[in-house]
């Protein structure tokens, strides 16, 4: 079956088969090939990026007709697939919320105090209700840990700040991955696991106020390795290569492995929109084994290290539109999972949409990997700006021969380098 065919009703392994119980999951085999770290720094207008483990097809003569990398009449090459690209477009629908509010001033909360009890018992009370909107209103709030239930809207309304603690007491060990390895860990800063209709919306700011002098500091890159983290990294690639089970690959409280900012995990019909995020502890939008996502209107400001904007890993269906990236990292960074436990879960990253885009600052565009054993298919980047002279890349392709995975139909056009 070719690939750029491959949806969720064909796809023969279910999005959230890697959602149930960590410790039955039965390990799967898959034939890797190792692919070299390639940096694409320009490209010729309206040229796609293409990138498969193996062809078997021979060039064609430069006069044949058949040929699809000449322009056509309008100038565009046509190696892009406008059918696959609106066939996937079609698919992917934002979640709508019942026009209910519950404010979480009407929960005890107070600006200038922690408010993490308000807005988990308003959160309640709206999933009681079947669903609606948890209003963050004007003023700055604090809080740890926030959980997301289905049919909920964490609405952050304009000039509210909500901003996280960084204590990581506040952040209880759930299922989560880090760097691509699946693990028992620090709670995301928002976090959502196996839920449906979920989303983060609004014209306010999340601050998770890292810095080097609580969350970077366990990798800060001022001072010689290892960091902090280091081995507790190291230990964890050695409990998936030892097929540990993964609820017993238990960090978080008194370990260096920082959360991401915000995760729905094994979830359907995510929408993250109008927000900014300032200062995450590490990657700041990651959706993990999600379905049907939207990220859209968002505005990251994070500098610190490993600070990705966006990470879609083992998703299918993802629309990535009209955001803006100043990211200490990759600014969007497709992933499927790393190494060993990768290839055990089996899941894909396929069917992303990124388009009209704004890149600021970050060490790569849009960048496939580095995480990527599960394989990547079918990629859309469209009108995205990045001209920024801090960019190091604009299309990037990582990986390494003990990571492997496919990398197919990866499409790049109307762009502004």
């Amino acid at each position: 079956m070719s690939r750029k065919q491959l949806s969720p009703k064909s796809d023969k392994t279910p999005i959230n088969s890697s959602c149930a119980d960590p410790s039955k999951r039965s390990m799967l085999k898959s034939t890797l090939f190792g692919l070299s770290t390639v940096a694409l720094t320009s490209m010729i207008p309206g040229q796609s990026a293409l990138t498969k483990s193996h062809s078997s097809e021979k060039p064609h003569h430069p006069n044949d007709p058949k040929r699809t990398d000449l322009p056509n009449q309008t100038g565009e090459h046509s190696h892009w697939d406008e059918k696959l690209y609106k066939d996937i477009l079609s698919r992917i629908n934002a979640p709508v919320f019942p026009n209910r509010h519950f404010k979480i001033l009407n929960f005890g909360a107070q600006a200038g105090h922690d408010c993490t009890k308000a807005i988990h018992e308003a959160m309640h009370q709206c999933h009681k209700a079947g669903g609606g909107h948890v209003i963050i209103p004007a003023g700055t709030f604090y809080c740890s840990a926030i959980h997301l239930k289905s049919n909920i809207d964490l609405h952050i309304e304009k000039n509210a700040i909500l901003k996280f603690s960084t204590n990581p007491r506040g952040y209880p060990s759930v299922l989560t991955r880090f760097e691509g390895t699946e693990c028992m860990n620090y709670s995301p800063l928002i976090y959502a696991h196996g839920q449906k209709n979920g989303a983060v919306t609004g014209q306010g700011t999340v601050d998770g106020q890292a810095a080097l002098s609580n969350w970077w500091a366990w990798k800060d890159k001022s001072k010689p390795k290892p960091y902090k983290q280091s081995a507790d990294s190291k230990k964890l690639i050695e409990m998936s290569n030892n097929d540990m089970p993964v609820k017993e690959r238990v960090f978080g409280d008194g370990h260096f492995l920082r959360p991401c900012f915000i995760e729905p995990h094994c979830c359907e019909n995510v929408l993250v929109e109008g927000i900014t995020i300032k200062n995450s502890p590490m990657w700041e939008v990651h959706p993990t084994l999600c379905k049907n996502v939207t990220v859209r209107n968002v505005t990251i400001q994070s500098h610190g290290p490993n600070n990705d904007g966006c990470n879609p890993e083992c998703c299918t269906d993802v629309l990535i539109e009209d955001c803006k990236f100043n990211t200490g990292d990759d600014c969007i960074a497709i992933k499927s999972g790393k190494n060993k436990d990768s290839r055990r879960v089996h899941i894909p990253s396929q069917n992303i949409i990124i388009r009209k885009c704004h890149i600021l600052d970050g060490h790569g565009g849009v960048v496939m990997g580095s995480e990527c054993s599960g394989h990547i298919y079918n990629v859309f980047v469209k009108n995205c700006e990045m001209s920024s002279p801090k960019l190091q890349r604009a299309l990037h392709f990582k990986d390494n021969a003990v990571r492997g995975g496919h990398i197919e139909n990866v499409y790049m056009r109307k762009k502004h380098f």
